[in-house]
């Protein structure tokens, strides 16, 4: 099964990033930095501008019922561990986010991409996570 990812690079992705991340945060009154592209997707700080995570995005083009396996890239996930702080993958689907701590959620490791691929050139290691009790739902209003 191909999964369906995108990277926000288009103004509609960026939008929907930003959509998601924002829904995040209200959860708990916070707010947000954006980093360099090259870097993770943001610092996350809670009500008094503590920094209490780093998270990266990741665009689904499906609804959260069907958006498993939830894919992200192992350079991805290795960079936003990396930070030493509480990472959080959040994944924005059409109507909502599906968000966890990373380390606290059990992946499978494939060989992958994301389509379409040249399979000489874009794929790369891969992690893949099912439904559990550690990801968290939160629909768009």
């Amino acid at each position: 099964m191909q999964c369906k990812m995108m990277t926000f690079d288009t103004e509609e992705e960026l939008r929907r990033e930003r959509k998601a991340v924002e829904l995040f945060v209200k959860l708990f009154e916070g707010s947000f930095k954006k980093l360099d592209p090259q870097d993770v997707d943001y610092k996350i700080f809670d009500k008094d501008e503590n920094l209490i995570a780093y998270a990266e995005i990741k665009g689904r083009i499906r609804t959260m019922h069907d958006a498993y396996p939830l894919p992200i890239a192992a350079r991805k996930l290795v960079k936003l561990i990396d930070k030493r702080v509480a990472p959080v993958l959040i994944w924005a689907c059409e109507d909502g986010i599906i968000y966890g701590k990373a380390n606290k959620l059990e992946g499978v490791i494939k060989w992958g991409g994301f389509p379409p691929q040249d399979e000489l050139i874009d794929n790369e290691l891969m992690v893949y996570y099912d439904k559990q009790k550690e990801l968290k739902y939160v629909r768009f209003v």
